[in-house]
């Protein structure tokens, strides 16, 4: 990996490590400078990526990258900015969507869709009762979850390279976050439910952003 990359990557890793502490020790403030500072070195990852597989994707992954942003800080303030939060990131997954999305689309990965369709039903399917008025808000943010991870790996199975790969499984993880949090907050709440839900987002955020080098590993 190159030595930008790989500084960029050590930084992103001990930020995230910092934010998982600070979660475990209720230390807010720390959370409120690591928490976003990560996806920040993220996007500074995905931006300095001298070999882009190509302009469009990266803006577009980039552009992900900046509402997740806004939807870290959303999600952490001490006041519940739930609606704000997820709408941010329903945002970021139209930019990723559009990253991902083959030209023309193509059906390479059934297998993938039919299993994204069965988890997204028997998630809602737990969730339902807990969701209350948010039923259409989740609806409408799942649908853009799984439809993102989808695409990446129509891509992923299209293309066959690392990079599409890296997407692909940042996508999945990203699935995984959003699905321990969902239930975190509308059925039951667990003390690893937080670290599973920070570890895999940071790792999804990372592998996407990795994804924009046509050679991430040098």
């Amino acid at each position: 990996m190159p030595i930008l990359p790989l500084l960029l990557t050590v930084a992103i890793a001990v930020c995230a490590a910092l934010t998982l502490r600070a979660e475990q020790r209720g230390i807010r403030r720390l959370v409120y400078v690591f928490k976003p500072l990560t996806t920040v070195l993220t996007g500074v990852l995905a931006l300095s990526a001298a070999d882009a597989v190509s302009g469009r994707y990266q803006a577009l992954i980039c552009a992900g990258l900046l509402f997740s942003l806004a939807g870290d800080v959303f999600l952490m303030l001490p006041r519940d900015r739930f609606v704000a939060g997820l709408a941010s990131f329903l945002v970021a997954h139209g930019f990723y969507i559009a990253a991902f999305t083959p030209r023309p689309m193509t059906l390479h990965a059934p297998g993938a869709l039919l299993v994204l369709v069965l988890v997204g039903i028997g998630l809602l399917r737990a969730l339902w009762d807990g969701l209350g008025t948010l039923r259409g808000p989740v609806i409408v943010y799942a649908a853009a979850l799984l439809v993102m991870a989808w695409q990446a790996a129509e891509r992923w199975a299209g293309l066959g390279t690392t990079p599409a790969l890296l997407a692909a499984v940042g996508a999945g993880l990203f699935v995984v976050s959003d699905s321990v949090l969902a239930w975190q907050r509308f059925v039951a709440r667990y003390r690893w439910g937080q670290p599973v839900v920070l570890s895999t987002y940071f790792a999804a955020q990372w592998l996407i952003a990795l994804s924009v080098a046509s050679r991430p590993f040098g």
